[in-house]
C-alpha cells in the first residue's frame, strides 16, 4: 500500500488533468469551471436520473479544478462508500475515473459509533464498510477512519483494529469533533517526521467545533502543542474569522519540530446557513436547488448539488468556497455529505 507506485500513480493524474483543461481551452471550453457538464445536469430526467453518478461527477470536478491550480492538493470524500464501485457492491468493478480522482476516503463509525456512540459497531456492518475500503487501499486511496467512543479501552482498540487493516484513524471522544482528547496522551504512531503526502501520515485530529477556544490563537497554540500528522478542520474559525496563511502555516507545525498536513472540510451535499456563501433571502426552494432542512443539523439543507449554480458556489471562480480554502493554503479538502445521493434515491 505505501508503495511509490501510489505517488506515480496521482502524479500521472494530476498532469492528465492539466493536460485535459489545456484541451478543454484550447477548444473553446474551460478548464476552471463546472457550468457546462452541470447545465447538463439540471436537465436530466429524475425518473432516470444516477445520483450517485452525478455525485461523482461532482467530485471529480472539484478534483480536476483544484488539481489544476495545485497538482499536490489532497481530496478526500467522507463516507459515501457505495460510489467506489460502479454497481455500489464491494465485489463490483472499481470506479477507476473517480478512484483516481481522489487521494483518501474518509469513513465514520466503522468500528464504534455506526448506530449509538461508544458502542462497537455490529460484525455485519463493520464487514459490509471494510469490504468498500479495502477496494480504497487495493486502488491507491488511503483510508481515513473515524470512530467515536469515549472510553479509554475502546478508543484503544478503534486504533488497533484500524491499524491492523492499515488504516489511517481517529478515536473521537465527542461526535460534535469539539476537543483535542486527552486519551491517548501521545497520538497513537506518534511520527516525527514531516508529513507532506498523504501517505507519510500515521495519525490524524479531527477538531472541527472550535467554540472552546477562546481565540483563533488560542486554537492554533493548541493545535500547535500535538504531534498529529494531519488536522482535518474548518476553514473558519468559529464561523467569524477564516484562517489566513499565516495561520495555516502556524497549524502546520507540530510540537516535535515536524510538518503535518491541513485539510479543509467542506460540505458540499448541504448548504450551510452559517457560511460565508449563505445569502439572507435563501430559503428552501428559494434558490429551487435548496430542499429540506437536514432533521438532524439545524441550519443544513439537502441541495441539488448536481445544479450548476450550487457548484459554482463550491468550485471553479474565485469567489467560490474552494478557492478560499486554495487561497489559504491548506493541503486539501475534506468532503462531507457525499452520501446525499441517498435523500434523493429515496424521495
Amino acid at each position: 500500500m505505501y508503495s511509490c507506485m501510489k505517488y506515480f500513480d496521482k502524479i500521472i493524474f494530476n498532469v492528465c488533468v492539466i493536460l485535459a483543461c489545456v484541451v478543454l481551452i484550447r477548444c473553446g471550453g474551460s478548464g476552471t469551471s463546472s457550468s457546462n457538464a452541470a447545465d447538463n445536469m439540471d436537465d436530466t430526467n429524475a425518473s432516470d436520473t444516477d445520483y450517485r453518478q452525478l455525485m461523482r461527477n461532482f467530485v471529480q470536478g472539484i478534483s480536476s479544478y483544484a488539481k489544476g491550480i495545485d497538482p499536490a492538493f489532497v481530496i478526500i470524500p467522507q463516507n459515501g462508500h457505495a460510489l467506489l464501485t460502479q454497481n455500489g457492491e464491494a465485489t463490483g468493478e472499481a470506479d477507476a475515473t473517480y478512484l483516481a480522482a481522489i487521494d483518501g476516503v474518509g469513513r465514520e463509525d466503522l468500528f464504534y459509533g455506526y448506530d449509538t456512540d461508544n458502542t462497537a459497531t455490529s460484525d455485519a456492518d463493520t464487514s459490509d464498510m471494510t469490504a468498500f475500503m479495502d477496494v480504497a487501499e487495493a486502488n491507491n486511496v488511503e483510508v481515513l477512519a473515524t470512530d467515536y467512543c469515549s472510553t479509554e479501552s475502546y478508543m484503544l482498540d478503534s486504533y488497533q483494529q484500524n491499524a491492523a487493516k492499515g488504516y489511517i484513524s481517529f478515536a473521537a471522544d465527542d461526535r460534535t469533533l469539539n476537543d483535542i482528547p486527552s486519551y491517548p496522551a501521545a497520538p497513537y504512531n506518534e511520527n516525527a517526521a514531516n508529513v507532506t503526502t498523504l501517505t507519510d501520515a500515521k495519525n490524524f485530529l479531527y477538531l472541527l467545533n472550535m467554540d472552546s477556544y477562546a481565540s483563533k490563537n488560542a486554537f492554533i497554540n493548541a493545535v500547535a502543542a500535538t504531534n498529529y500528522d494531519l488536522l482535518i478542520t474548518d476553514l473558519y474559525f468559529q464561523a467569524s474569522a477564516a484562517f489566513s496563511a499565516a495561520d495555516i502555516t502556524d497549524l502546520k507545525a507540530k510540537a516535535n519540530g515536524g510538518e503535518r498536513l491541513v485539510i479543509a472540510y467542506m460540505s458540499i451535499g448541504e448548504a450551510e446557513n452559517y457560511r460565508s456563501y449563505w445569502q439572507s433571502d435563501w430559503e428552501v426552494g428559494s434558490p429551487s436547488w435548496i430542499s429540506d432542512e437536514n432533521e438532524e443539523w439545524e441550519g443544513n439543507y439537502k441541495v441539488e448539488y448536481w445544479n450548476s449554480e450550487w457548484q459554482a458556489v463550491i468550485y471553479g471562480n474565485d469567489n467560490s468556497y474552494l478557492k478560499q480554502i486554495l487561497n489559504a493554503g491548506f493541503d486539501g479538502v475534506y468532503l462531507d455529505i457525499i452520501d446525499a445521493y441517498e435523500y434523493f434515491e429515496d424521495e
